[in-house]
């Protein structure tokens, strides 16, 4: 097992490759494994490719970065503009229940976040209406990443 740290924008990543068969590479990345499908040979590349993230986003490099790219917490809303409902735990979104403009009550599921294999119920906190969705299906999320905004 291979360990490196990387800092990229200030953030600190320590990745481990566990093992490498043909192009796909089992790797942690701060202790949550991701499956890496990797574009080129291993030994092809000396220094580590940068991948860019859809939002403005610490970058992961690619030897850790998981086949969806993360998404960065957005800023915090300003004042009175609704409240941001976060992912509680890193993962990826596996279902998107509402859509810009619905009506939730407490407790109505928004989003459904995978994470180790089990399927997390992301539910309203607020009622209000969805003024925002922030992530896709299949994006790969930090915690503390904003996912959708309720008004």
């Amino acid at each position: 097992m291979k360990k490196y740290q990387y800092k990229v924008q200030g953030v600190d990543y320590d990745v481990e490759i566990e093992e490498v068969e043909g192009n796909i590479a089992k790797v942690n990345v701060n202790g949550i494994p991701f499956e890496v499908e990797l574009q080129q040979p291993i030994n092809a590349a000396k220094h580590p490719t940068i991948v860019k993230p859809k939002v403005a986003a610490p970058v992961v490099p690619a030897a850790a970065a998981p086949t969806a790219k993360p998404v960065q917490a957005a800023a915090p809303a300003a004042a009175g503009s609704g409240n941001v409902v976060k992912a509680p735990l890193p993962g990826t979104i596996t279902s998107i229940n509402v859509k810009v403009g619905d009506t939730v009550a407490i407790g109505d599921t928004l989003v459904v976040l995978e994470a180790m294999k089990m399927q997390n119920n992301i539910e309203a906190e607020y009622a209000g209406t969805v003024t925002a969705i922030n992530v896709n299906v299949s994006d790969v999320v930090m915690e503390g990443s904003a996912l959708l905004t309720i008004g």
